[in-house]
C-alpha cells in the first residue's frame, strides 16, 4: 500500500540546494578548491614527468669553447686579451681531506645526506632577492656542477630548469664523490685559476693535497666572491675575506671536521703574489682589473659569465695619448729620481694616479704602479692609505652648502676669520676633548678660511667640521662622489683632517664634481660593450646636481688660492688655471694632490710601502729628500701630466658663480702668535690626521698624537698616530695600545700587525703580518 504524503513513511525525495545569491556567488565553494589542487598537481607531477624525460645529460663543456674577452682603449686599439684556461683536473684522492671539508662547510654542509636539489633553500634564495636582500643561490654543489660542466653560465629560465632535471639525473648515475671531484675541478677560484688545483698553485704555491685546513678555508672563502675576496689585490677588503675565512672554519668545527683546539690557533693564511701572464705588464693588468672590478660592481657582467663564458668585446675610456703622457710623467717626476739600490726607503715608493673629464665622468687615464707583473696591487684603486688634507675642501663645500655659522653665528665664506692657534681645543664638540696639532706646531692666530686653506691649518678644519656638522660632512663628501663605505669615514671632528681611506680614483671622482660646478655623474671606464655581435646595455651616467653651483664653484675659488700662493704653487707649472689641494697622510706615509682645470680632474697619489711585508712606510729620506709632500712630487707628476694632456687646447679660465662676498680677499688684524706666517702644507714634525709625518725631518721619532678618531665603544677613541709629545694619553682619550685602532699597527721596526685588529677590533693600515709570520710578499 502506497503510504500518503506526509504521514513518515518511505523515503522522501533529497531538498534541493538553496542557490548562492550576491556576493557569496564570488566565494569558491570547497569542492571548487579541492578540483583546483588537484588538477594543479596533476598538472605539476605531468611537467615534471615530461621534463625529467626530456631533458637528458649533455656532454661535457668543451673547455676550448671558452672566448677569449678583448679590452680596448677608446681608439679601438688592444689594451690586452684574456681567456686562456687555466686548469688541471686531479682526483678526489689528490685534494686534502681538510681542503675538501673546507668547501663542503662554505657551500653545502649536507651534501652527503641530502638530495640533489634542495626545494627549501631554493625558495628561500628566490625569497631573498625577491625581497631586496640581495642576489642569492639556492644551489647545492651538485647543481653548482652542473652548471659549471655541462651548462652555460647565462642567467635564464631555460637554463635554470635544464640545472634541475640534470641535477637530480645526475645524483641517480654518479657517487656523491665524483660530483664533488667534479665540482673542484670546476669551480672558479680567481686569478684565473680553474679548479682547486690552480688554485692551490695559484694562491700558495702547492699542490690540491698539501693544503692545509687554513688555506682550504680561505680557498672555500674565493668561491663566493673571487674578486672580492682577493686580500692581495684588494687588502681594502680583507675584512670581509677573514669574516668569511672565519665562517667556513667555524662551520667546520660544527660538523666535527675540525677539533676546536685546531681552530683556536688557526691563523690568516695570506697568499702569495699573483704570477700574470707578460700580457698584462706595464698598466694593461691593472687596467683590466679596474674594468672588471667596474663591471661587477655596476652589475653589468656577471663575474662567472666574463670569467667562465667570455666572448666579450669591451671598448673603455682610456685614451692612450692620456695614459701615455700619465706614465711619462710619473717615471719624469719621480721613478727616475728613485735610487733603489742605495737608499732603501726608495724601494717603499709607489704610485697612483686617475684623471677625468669632469663634464663627461669618463675616466682617461690610469696608473696603477711600476708594473701589473711585479707590483700586483693598483695603487689606484686601493682603499687603505690616509686621504690627509685633499678631504678638507669637502668640509668648506659641505659649510657653502649647508649655509653653516661658526660659533659666533657668522656664516662661513673664504673670509671667515678663525683662531688658528695650535692644538686648540675644538669648541662645540660634545665628545670628549679634541685639540689637534697644526704642522710644525705654528700659532696663526687669527686667519682667514681662505688663508686657513693655503697654509692646511687642522685647527681651523677640525673646528669648521664641527660648526657644520660632521655628519652633512660626511654627507657632503657621499653626495660628491666618495663611496658610502669608504674605510674610516666617520662623522667625528677628524673627517677634516683625512682619516678616511678612500681611493684615488674615489677622490678624483669627487673632486670632478666641483670642477664640474657640482654636478655629479658616476665615473665610467666603459665606452660600449658587445658580446657576439649584440651591444650590452650600461648604466646611465647622466650628471645630477650633488651640491649647489655655489657651494662648488666657492670651494673652487678657495682651492686657487692654494695654487696661486699657497703649498701647490707647483701645479702653476701645467700652463692653465687651476684649482686644487695638497695633503699628507699620517707619518709622511703617503703624499697627495689633487687638482683639477676646467677641463681635467685629476689626483695623484705617492704612497710608501714595504715590498716583503706589505706594510705602510713612511718616506722620510726618499729621493734624496727629508720628506715627500704633497706639494712636491704628486704635484709636479700632476702639473706634467696636465700640461701633455691640454697640449694644444684653448686656456680655459674657471667660469665661477661665488658665494656672497667671496670674491673679496679679506685680512684679519695680526694677533700675536709664536710663529706668524708660516703657510707650509705638510708638516714635519708630528701634526695630526692629515699634515702629520710622525716625526722630525730627520726621521727621527714620532711624537705625533692621535688625530681624534672615532669613539670605541669601550670608551677608547682610534688613533691613527702614537701618543702625545708627554708621553702620556692622546688628546682623543685613549692611546693606540688601549683599544683605538691604529694606522697600521706599526711596530718599533715599522712592521705591521697581523691583518690585524687590535684588541678591541681596531683596523689595520692593510693587513700585514708581524715579524716571522707569513708575509705577504705581493707588494714588490
Amino acid at each position: 500500500m502506497t503510504p500518503a504524503p506526509g504521514d513518515g513513511g518511505g523515503k522522501g525525495k533529497k531538498p534541493k540546494r538553496r542557490k548562492r545569491t550576491g556576493w557569496k556567488r564570488l566565494i569558491p565553494t570547497w569542492r571548487m578548491v579541492l578540483s583546483a589542487i588537484v588538477v594543479g598537481l596533476m598538472l605539476i607531477v605531468g611537467a615534471f614527468v615530461l621534463g625529467y624525460n626530456m631533458v637528458h645529460i649533455p656532454k661535457p663543456q668543451d673547455a676550448a669553447t671558452k672566448q677569449s674577452n678583448v679590452y680596448l682603449y677608446a681608439d679601438g686599439s688592444q689594451i690586452a686579451r684574456d681567456g686562456e684556461v687555466n686548469r688541471e683536473n686531479v682526483p678526489l684522492s689528490k685534494v686534502s681531506k681538510a681542503a675538501q671539508q673546507a668547501v663542503l662547510a662554505a657551500e653545502d654542509r649536507d651534501f652527503y645526506s641530502e638530495p640533489a636539489i634542495d626545494l627549501k633553500a631554493m625558495a628561500r634564495a628566490a625569497w631573498n632577492t625577491a625581497t631586496g636582500k640581495g642576489k642569492q643561490s639556492g644551489s647545492t654543489i651538485t647543481q653548482q656542477y652542473v652548471k659549471n660542466y655541462y651548462l652555460a653560465q647565462d642567467q635564464t629560465v631555460t637554463r635554470k630548469v635544464k640545472e634541475f632535471f640534470i641535477a637530480i639525473k645526475l645524483d641517480r648515475e654518479v657517487t656523491k664523490d665524483e660530483i664533488l671531484e667534479g665540482y673542484l675541478n670546476t669551480s672558479f677560484f680567481g686569478r684565473n685559476a680553474y679548479g682547486i688545483q690552480a688554485a692551490a698553485q695559484a694562491y700558495y704555491g702547492v699542490d690540491a693535497d698539501e693544503l692545509t685546513a687554513e688555506q682550504g678555508a680561505y680557498l672555500a672563502a674565493l668561491v663566493n666572491a673571487p674578486s672580492m675576496y682577493d686580500v692581495v689585490a684588494h687588502p681594502e677588503n680583507k675584512g670581509a675575506a677573514v669574516a668569511r675565512w672565519n665562517y667556513v672554519l667555524d662551520g667546520m668545527v660544527k660538523e666535527g671536521w675540525l677539533k676546536q683546539s685546531e681552530r683556536t690557533g688557526a691563523k690568516f693564511p695570506m697568499p702569495k703574489q699573483a704570477t700574470t701572464s707578460s700580457a698584462f705588464s706595464g698598466q694593461r693588468g691593472y687596467l683590466v682589473e679596474a674594468i672588471k672590478s667596474y663591471l661587477y660592481d655596476h652589475k653589468i657582467i656577471d663575474e662567472e659569465a666574463l670569467e667562465n663564458g667570455g666572448g666579450y668585446r669591451i671598448t673603455t675610456t682610456i685614451q692612450p695619448k692620456m695614459q701615455n703622457a700619465f706614465i711619462k710623467a710619473v717615471d719624469d717626476q719621480l721613478m727616475d729620481k728613485l735610487d733603489k739600490k742605495n737608499r732603501k726607503v726608495d724601494n717603499y715608493v709607489r704610485a697612483g694616479g686617475v684623471s677625468i673629464d669632469p663634464k663627461t665622468g669618463k675616466v682617461i687615464a690610469m696608473y696603477g704602479g711600476i708594473d701589473y707583473t711585479k707590483q700586483y696591487v693598483n695603487n689606484a684603486t686601493r682603499r687603505d692609505f690616509q686621504n690627509g688634507s685633499i678631504f678638507k675642501p669637502f668640509v668648506f663645500t659641505s659649510a657653502v652648502e649647508n649655509a653653516s655659522n661658526n660659533q659666533s653665528g657668522q656664516a662661513i665664506t673664504p673670509n671667515t676669520v678663525y683662531d688658528g692657534t695650535n692644538k686648540r681645543p675644538v669648541v662645540g664638540w660634545p665628545g670628549e676633548t679634541y685639540a689637534p696639532e697644526n704642522e710644525d706646531y705654528v700659532n696663526y692666530g687669527n686667519i682667514t678660511v681662505r688663508k686657513a686653506t693655503q697654509s692646511s691649518v687642522n685647527s681651523v678644519y677640525a673646528q669648521m667640521a664641527v660648526d657644520v656638522g660632521p655628519e652633512k660632512v660626511e654627507k657632503t663628501a657621499i653626495d660628491l662622489g666618495v663611496p658610502k663605505n669608504t674605510p674610516d669615514m666617520n662623522p667625528y671632528p677628524s673627517i677634516a683632517l683625512g682619516t678616511a681611506t678612500a681611493s684615488v680614483l674615489d677622490m678624483t671622482e669627487a673632486y670632478a664634481t666641483l670642477a664640474n660646478h657640482g654636478k655629479h655623474g658616476t665615473y665610467t671606464m666603459i665606452e660600449k660593450i658587445s658580446k657576439d655581435g649584440e651591444s650590452i646595455k650600461l648604466p646611465t651616467t647622466e650628471s645630477t646636481q650633488a651640491v649647489s653651483r655655489k657651494a662648488a664653484d666657492t670651494t673652487t675659488a678657495v682651492l686657487q688660492s692654494v695654487v696661486e700662493a699657497g703649498t701647490a704653487t707647483a701645479a702653476q707649472a701645467s700652463g692653465h688655471p687651476v684649482a686644487g689641494k695638497t695633503g699628507t697622510a699620517e707619518e709622511d706615509k703617503a703624499a697627495w694632490f689633487a687638482g683639477y682645470t676646467p677641463d681635467l680632474a685629476t689626483v695623484v697619489s705617492v704612497m710608501g710601502q714595504d715590498p716583503k711585508t706589505g706594510a705602510h712606510k713612511p718616506l722620510y729620506g726618499a729621493m734624496g729628500l727629508p720628506r715627500i709632500n704633497g706639494g712636491g712630487a704628486p704635484t709636479e707628476i700632476w702639473a706634467q701630466f696636465t700640461k701633455d694632456a691640454l697640449k694644444g687646447k684653448k686656456v680655459k679660465e674657471f667660469d665661477l658663480d661665488l658665494q656672497v662676498g667671496a670674491d673679496v680677499v679679506y685680512t684679519p688684524p695680526s694677533t700675536p702668535a709664536d710663529e706668524p706666517g708660516a703657510t707650509g702644507d705638510e708638516e714635519t714634525g708630528g701634526a695630526t690626521g692629515d699634515e702629520e709625518t710622525g716625526g722630525p725631518t730627520d726621521g727621527g721619532t714620532d711624537d705625533s698624537t692621535s688625530t681624534g678618531g672615532t669613539p670605541t665603544t669601550d670608551g677608547g677613541t682610534d688613533s691613527t698616530g702614537g701618543t702625545a709629545t708627554d708621553g702620556g694619553a692622546a688628546s682623543t682619550g685613549g692611546t693606540a695600545t688601549d683599544g683605538g685602532a691604529t694606522d697600521g699597527g706599526a711596530t718599533a721596526d715599522g712592521g705591521a700587525t697581523d691583518g690585524g685588529a687590535t684588541a678591541d677590533g681596531g683596523a689595520t693600515d692593510g693587513g700585514a703580518t708581524t715579524e716571522g709570520e707569513t708575509s705577504l710578499g705581493p707588494f714588490g
